[in-house]
């Protein structure tokens, strides 16, 4: 298959044009992918289940993990749900559109395909105008969990796209880098007390802002076990992961820094090469065949859009293991140790102090 190319940062006119066209593939039934504030994500007509079956394709996705339908208004919601509850209209008078998934009991409309076999329906009005400007080109909702091979890394750039799934899809409308650069935050509705599924850049403490009270899914901390069906897309399977065998080391910041040297120098004599995700203040402490910045440790936001691009980065480096310093869970921080922690099958080394 060849893949098309559409540019949304060009003059009006490319733009127009590349909407246009990619409106009328989704409409037939191809593959789309463009930019949302989260990450890239890879688009089909949520009201087909032969596109979702499509997607998962593509992807080489489980198709038991639920596809995001992506709205461009409120009141597009309603036709894909049985009900709407106030906590629902809360949340969307709240941060829509914007980088949060709402979880509802579907409609007849919704192909169990769509929803990962499900009786839930997972729903997000993207604040990216592209990603709205598409839909409304479409003329129809859009299902897009992130346009990468399953398993890898999300794509935070149009390039990291054509990486992983050119050739393998019909058009990818680059809109330049994506704001945010984790998945969104999803919460689950459906029962009676709103559970976070999923952190993000909406965080706990923002949606407790408006709901009161929140659970935390047990799977924020570990992983499901195989018997278990995911709620939420990225909650069962390994996902966000660099090639290389990956570490998490926590500890005090001393600590770490020795702790990740030593590693370090022991995987270098084994003849291994050597990657590690750093912070701005400790960068300059190590040394490895790769030291990359993931920001500052007090702007956990920084941290979130560097992470996945440096772990492509990771890749393309052809590292063999990657040390990271953990980060504190607070605010943004919880989305970032998540997707970390997946990205490192929950491997932690623990750095003590020297006595």
């Amino acid at each position: 298959m060849e893949t098309i190319y559409g540019l949304l940062t060009g003059s009006a006119e490319e733009r127009e044009e590349a909407l246009a066209r990619a409106g009328e593939i989704l409409r037939d039934g191809g593959l789309v992918a463009f930019p949302t504030e989260t990450v890239y994500g890879l688009g089909g007509n949520a009201l087909s289940a032969a596109a979702a079956e499509k997607i998962y394709a593509a992807k080489g996705r489980p198709s038991d993990n639920p596809l995001i339908v992506h709205i461009a208004r409120v009141e597009e919601m309603e036709p894909l749900v049985r009900n709407i509850p106030e906590s629902a209209r809360r949340l969307a008078a709240a941060f829509w559109p914007g980088p949060l998934t709402l979880i509802l009991l579907k409609s007849e409309a919704v192909p169990r395909e769509t929803s990962g076999g499900l009786d839930t329906v997972a729903i997000r009005l993207p604040l990216d105008p592209n990603a709205r400007a598409l839909i409304q080109a479409a003329g129809l909702p859009i299902a897009a969990p992130s346009a990468n091979t399953s398993g890898r890394p999300s794509p935070t750039a149009a390039r990291h796209v054509a990486e992983d799934l050119g050739g393998k899809i019909d058009m990818i409308l680059d809109g330049g880098a994506v704001a945010v650069g984790l998945e969104s935050t999803i919460v689950d509705l459906t029962g009676s007390v709103p559970a976070l599924l999923r952190p993000g850049a909406i965080t706990p403490e923002m949606l407790e802002g408006v709901l009161g009270k929140i659970e935390f899914d047990p799977v924020l901390t570990k992983p499901l076990t195989p018997d278990m069906h995911p709620k939420a897309p990225g909650m069962k399977y390994r996902h966000y992961a660099p090639r290389a065998e990956m570490f998490l080391v926590d500890g005090t910041q001393a600590a770490v820094i020795r702790k990740i040297n030593a590693c370090a120098a022991v995987a270098k004599a084994d003849g291994k090469k050597v990657g590690i995700l750093a912070s701005a203040e400790n960068l300059d402490a190590y040394r490895a065949d790769a030291v990359l910045c993931l920001g500052e440790r007090a702007k956990p936001a920084e941290i979130a859009h560097n992470l996945f691009a440096a772990l492509r980065e990771m890749d393309a480096r052809a590292v063999d293991v990657i040390y990271a310093e953990a980060f504190p869970e607070s605010g943004v921080g919880l989305a970032v140790m998540n997707r970390m922690n997946k990205a490192a099958g929950h491997h932690y080394l623990h750095a003590e102090e020297e006595k």
